[in-house]
């Protein structure tokens, strides 16, 4: 009777390594997103503007969760010792140096805007137009949060200054290795969150146009809608992470991926450089009904087209919850803290795997409408390099992240314990690495 149940309980023989995000940041992300979307209907507002107002209601709850419940702020991983309280004197000149480092890398991404057409084209111009208004007030803000910030560094002097040091001509402390991952971080961040602003308007304003007046008298309906949420959701949650990229909120990055071959798999899957689009080289629709015309190879089937909606409702909400998971910290090439909640619980590229099998199941390659084998053989194997391409992406990941002791840690844990790569291991024939004891 006296003794404490906490005791008396079995210890867990193998517990799972600690998420650097909690599972209810993105409970209270999605929370805000969804009252959001409702007050979006009810009022028609399908607008880009309206779209943006979805990703802050989407980022503020798990920003306020993030400081107020989970103190991310006071993480040893921030690199932040509140406690410090450095005279301006003595950080003046590294915050100065600092702002350089900060200024060309900013002016080194507008270059590259301005030189590339596509931005300019189509859906692009809205992000390209976010930017002109943003960047007065990021120049005139950057200057306080800089010397505020580095007041209370435990060390100042990161990438950043590295290269505003070298920008003037200081030959010591200038850190090369420092200045390659602060350019592959905000090439990551220029190159995604201009692609994610130039989708968050049409995606959004479609689900907010759509009718539901018959949605849920047929099953293909209510599919679309459902999967058209869900990419709401990853898209509005992406687009949080990558502009959320802060140390006060534990949300910067560590690193971004340093091998060229983890760049090219991610590139090549994104515009300009997408490999699978229509008429791209891995372009896999050819002959085929494509992902949104699924239902057409059932005729009136009413139990295959619930079942394969059903799959592809399911397969995308994997994919979305991925993306939830990570809350304001998503971001592709990069390590912001590793996640091991959720469904990355039960396997190491949950999205990855979904999004694949999603392809497979929506376009059924090996069926071609044009009734040639040749196409469905072409299709086929196109749609095997593709999931072939994703692997490689998961691959290039692994070896990034395995840099970090707390990955290591999680990649053994799941090697024991994930339901995936222990369905893997049955199918191959390996033997699980369980804990001894």
């Amino acid at each position: 009777m006296y003794h404490d149940a906490a005791l008396a309980a079995p210890a867990k023989a193998d517990p799972r390594p600690r998420s650097a995000v909690s599972g209810a940041v993105g409970i209270v992300g999605m929370a805000g997103m969804i009252a959001w979307v409702v007050i979006a209907r009810t009022y028609g507002m399908d607008g880009p503007f309206s779209a943006l107002t979805n990703v802050l209601a989407c980022a503020l709850p798990m920003v306020l969760w993030s400081i107020f419940v989970d103190k991310v702020h006071r993480s040893p991983s921030t690199g932040i010792d509140w406690s410090i309280k450095r005279p301006w004197r003595e950080t003046f000149d590294i915050s100065l140096t600092k702002l350089a480092g900060l200024w060309l890398t900013w002016g080194g991404i507008g270059v590259i805007y301005a030189t590339g057409r596509f931005y300019w084209e189509g859906n692009f111009a809205f992000a390209m137009w976010c930017f002109e208004m943003a960047a007065p007030w990021l120049f005139v803000l950057s200057v306080p949060y800089v010397l505020w910030l580095d007041r209370r560094m435990v060390e100042p002097k990161d990438g950043c200054w590295s290269l505003g040091a070298w920008l003037m001509g200081y030959q010591q402390g200038v850190d090369r290795a420092a200045i390659a991952n602060h350019l592959r971080s905000w090439a990551v961040k220029g190159f995604f969150l201009a692609f994610m602003l130039a989708i968050v308007p049409p995606n959004f304003g479609d689900f907010i146009r759509w009718d539901t007046g018959a949605i849920f008298a047929h099953p293909v309906s209510l599919a679309n809608w459902l999967i058209s949420f869900m990419f709401v959701v990853d898209v509005a949650f992406a687009t949080a992470g990558y502009i959320l990229t802060f140390r006060p909120l534990d949300s910067h990055i560590r690193s971004a991926n340093p091998f060229a071959s983890g760049w090219a798999a991610a590139l090549i899957c994104y515009p300009p450089f997408i490999m699978m689009g229509d008429g791209g080289p891995l372009d896999y629709h050819q002959g085929t009904y494509g992902q949104d015309g699924w239902f057409q190879w059932f005729g009136d089937s009413m139990p295959a087209m619930w079942a394969f909606g059903t799959v592809l409702v399911a397969l995308t909400g994997i994919y979305a919850w991925a993306t939830v998971a990570f809350g304001f910290r998503f971001s592709n090439l990069t390590n912001r803290g590793i996640l091991t909640h959720g469904p990355y619980a039960l396997s190491r590229h949950p999205a990855y795997l979904s999004k694949n099998l999603f392809w497979w199941v929506a376009t059924l390659p090996f069926l071609a409408t044009t009734g040639s084998l040749a196409d469905a053989v072409r299709n086929t194997l196109l749609m095997g390099v593709v999931s072939g391409v994703y692997y490689w992406r998961a691959k290039t990941e692994e070896k990034h992240l395995k840099l970090d002791p707390d990955y290591v840690a999680y990649d053994a844990w799941m090697k024991r314990n994930g339901v995936v790569p222990l369905f893997f291991a049955w199918l191959t024939g390996k033997k699980s690495e369980r804990p001894a004891g």
